[in-house]
C-alpha cells in the first residue's frame, strides 16, 4: 500500500495572492523550467459548469476574466464531450480513460462509498507519477473513501485513499458539498481532525438526537432545500446523508472555494522545481451556492452567478502562482466540466428566478442528468504558452475518455496492457496542432442510457423514465422509441430515425461494440 507524508502549506492568507489581471504580460519565465522537456500539467475541472457558462463561451450576466484570459492565452475547444452528464462517472472514466458502464458501482456516489477506483487499475495520476512527476488531486472527488462501503472510520487514518492510485499527495472532500461527511480528507485522515467530536457517518438512518432540515428548518440559516437535501444539517445547510460529531474539521462552505486554492497555491510552491500534475476539481458551481462574502451578491443571477465568478478567482489564483514562480511558459493547462449544467438541483438559491437571458448550456438541449447534449457538451480551454499558439478555436469532436492516453504521450509514459481501455491518443487534437474528430464520442445519461454522437448525428438508445427529471425539472430525453437527430441543425428538434435507417443501424452498432468491448469490471475485494 502507498503510503504519502503529510506537508504543510502555510497559512491561508499567504498562499491567496492577488489575481493576474486579463491584460497583464506574461513574464518571461523560469529558463530551467522552460527548458524542461516535460511540461508541468493541470487539469481544472469544475463542477456542473455548462457550456454557455463562461463569458469566452458567450455568458453576457457573469464576467470570467481570468478564465478568459486563460482561453486568450491557448486555445478554445467547442465539442468536447464529458462522458457522462453526471459527476462520478464522468470523474471515473477522466481519470482511468474506461467508460463508467463497464464497472459497478459508477453512479452517483454516496458520501460513504469505498473506494471505487481501485490500486490495481492505472489511473491518469499513476501515467504521472510513472514519468517522474509529483502528483496531487486537490478539491472534490466523488469516487469513495475507504475499502468498502459504509465501513470507513473516519476518526483514524483510511486503509484506502488515493495515495493507493498514484497521487502523492490529497486534499479532497470525500463526496461533494451536498452530502456528508462535510469535512476535508488530507492525505487520507480528516484534516483537523477534532478528537472531541469523533466522527460518524450514515445514508440509513439518522442519529438521534441530531438535527435534520426536514424536522429542524428553523436551523436551515444558509440556504434552505428545494427538493431533497433535507438531511444533516451543517453550516445553516440541509445535506443528503447524516452526519454526527466533526466540531472543528467541518467545512464552511463560503470557505471551501478559498481552502481548496490555497492547497493548490501549496502544492505548486512545494513542487516548483520539479515537474508536477495536479488533478485540481472546483467545487463551484455546484450546489449548495454558498460563496464567499467577496462574491455573495455581486452578480445578478445571485449566488449561481456568485459562484462563477468565484470559480473564475480560483482560476486566477493558480494562474497568478504560476506567473510570480515564472513556471507559466513550460505548464500545461486543461480546463474544464464533469457535465452540463443544472439551475435548481436542490437549494432555495433563486438560481431560476434570477437567470434572465442567461443559457447555462449555450446552445444545446437541457443539461445535466439528460441524454441530450446539454447533458454532456462542456466548455474546454487548453493553454501551454511554450507550445500551444494563443487564440485558436478548434471544434474537432473530442472526448474526455482520451485525455488519458493522450497526456500519456505527452510525457511518454506507457499504459500497461488492459490499462485505460477506452483511451486513444489524441494529442495533437487537444493541442490544437490538428482538427482530427474521433470517429465517435459514447454518453452516458444519469439513468444508463447510452448515446452516441458523431460530427453529423446523434443517436439516443430507447429507454424507460419520464421526459422531466422532477426537482431539477430537466429534460431527461428517455423514450421509449430510438431517437436521431442531424446534428447540423440546432437543439436536438426533430426526430429523423424513421427516415434514416441506415444511419440508426450504424450508430446503434458503434454502442453494441462498446457494450460487448469488455465486460464490466469487478474487484477481487468484496465491496
Amino acid at each position: 500500500m502507498k503510503r504519502d507524508h503529510l506537508f504543510y502549506y502555510g497559512t491561508l492568507a499567504s498562499a491567496l495572492l492577488p489575481v493576474v489581471p486579463a491584460c497583464a504580460k506574461t513574464k518571461k519565465g523560469n529558463a530551467s523550467v522552460d527548458n524542461r522537456p516535460q511540461p508541468n500539467v493541470i487539469v481544472i475541472y469544475a463542477d456542473d459548469l455548462g457550456y454557455g457558462d463562461l463569458e469566452c463561451f458567450g455568458a453576457t450576466r457573469v464576467q470570467t476574466p481570468n478564465v478568459n484570459a486563460l482561453a486568450r492565452s491557448g486555445i478554445r475547444l467547442t465539442n468536447v464531450h464529458a462522458i457522462a452528464a453526471t459527476s462520478t462517472p464522468s470523474r471515473y472514466g477522466l481519470l482511468t480513460g474506461e467508460y463508467a458502464f463497464r464497472h459497478a458501482g459508477t453512479d452517483i456516489a454516496r458520501g460513504n462509498a469505498g473506494m471505487i477506483i481501485r490500486p490495481e487499475q492505472f489511473t491518469m495520476a499513476d501515467a504521472f507519477k510513472n514519468a517522474g512527476y509529483a502528483t496531487a488531486a486537490i478539491g472534490k472527488w466523488h469516487l469513495g473513501m475507504g475499502d468498502r462501503d459504509g465501513e470507513q472510520d473516519w476518526n483514524a487514518q483510511l486503509p484506502m485513499h488515493l495515495g493507493d492510485i498514484g497521487f502523492d499527495y490529497h486534499y479532497v472532500m470525500a463526496a461533494t458539498a451536498d452530502r456528508t461527511p462535510c469535512v476535508f480528507i488530507e492525505q487520507g485522515h480528516v484534516a483537523n481532525y477534532d478528537a472531541s467530536a469523533p466522527i460518524e457517518v450514515s445514508y440509513e438512518a439518522n442519529f438521534p438526537g441530531e438535527p435534520t432540515g426536514k424536522d429542524n428548518p428553523e436551523l436551515l440559516f444558509n440556504l434552505k432545500a428545494s427538493h431533497g437535501h433535507n438531511q444533516s444539517i451543517v453550516n445553516g445547510i440541509g445535506r443528503i446523508g447524516y452526519m454526527k460529531g466533526g466540531g472543528k474539521a467541518l467545512w464552511k462552505d463560503e470557505n471551501i472555494a478559498d481552502s481548496i486554492a490555497a492547497h493548490a497555491v501549496g502544492f505548486i510552491r512545494k513542487h516548483q522545481q520539479e515537474p508536477f500534475f495536479m488533478y485540481l476539481a472546483t467545487n463551484d458551481v455546484h450546489v449548495p451556492r454558498f460563496p464567499h462574502e467577496r462574491f455573495r451578491g455581486k452578480n445578478p443571477m445571485g449566488f449561481r452567478g456568485d459562484a462563477i465568478a468565484q470559480f473564475d478567482w480560483t482560476v486566477g489564483q493558480v494562474i497568478s502562482e504560476l506567473e510570480r514562480l515564472e513556471l507559466r511558459q513550460n505548464t500545461l493547462i486543461i480546463l474544464s466540466s464533469d457535465n452540463g449544467p443544472v439551475v435548481d438541483d436542490g437549494y432555495q438559491d433563486r438560481a431560476v428566478e434570477l437567470l434572465g437571458d442567461h443559457q447555462p448550456a449555450g446552445p444545446f438541449r437541457s443539461g445535466k442528468y439528460s441524454t441530450f447534449e446539454g447533458g454532456t457538451v462542456v466548455p474546454a480551454i487548453v493553454s501551454w504558452p511554450k507550445r500551444i499558439e494563443a487564440g485558436g478555436e478548434s471544434d474537432a469532436l473530442m472526448s474526455q475518455i482520451d485525455w488519458l492516453a493522450s497526456l500519456s504521450a505527452l510525457v511518454g509514459a506507457r499504459i500497461p496492457r488492459g490499462g485505460a481501455t477506452d483511451s486513444k491518443n489524441f494529442l495533437g487534437t487537444l493541442l490544437g496542432e490538428n482538427r482530427n474528430d474521433r470517429q465517435y464520442v459514447l454518453e452516458q445519461a444519469a439513468n444508463h442510457t447510452l448515446s452516441v454522437r458523431t460530427r453529423e448525428w446523434k443517436y439516443i438508445s430507447p429507454s424507460k423514465g419520464p421526459a422531466v427529471i422532477a426537482g431539477p425539472n430537466m429534460e431527461s430525453g428517455y423514450s421509449p422509441r430510438p431517437q436521431l437527430y442531424d446534428m447540423q441543425k440546432p437543439y436536438e428538434q426533430e426526430n429523423v430515425a424513421l427516415t434514416h435507417p441506415d444511419v440508426v443501424f450504424r450508430l446503434q452498432s458503434y454502442i453494441e461494440q462498446e457494450r460487448t468491448k469488455g465486460s464490466v469490471y469487478t474487484s477481487p475485494i468484496s465491496r
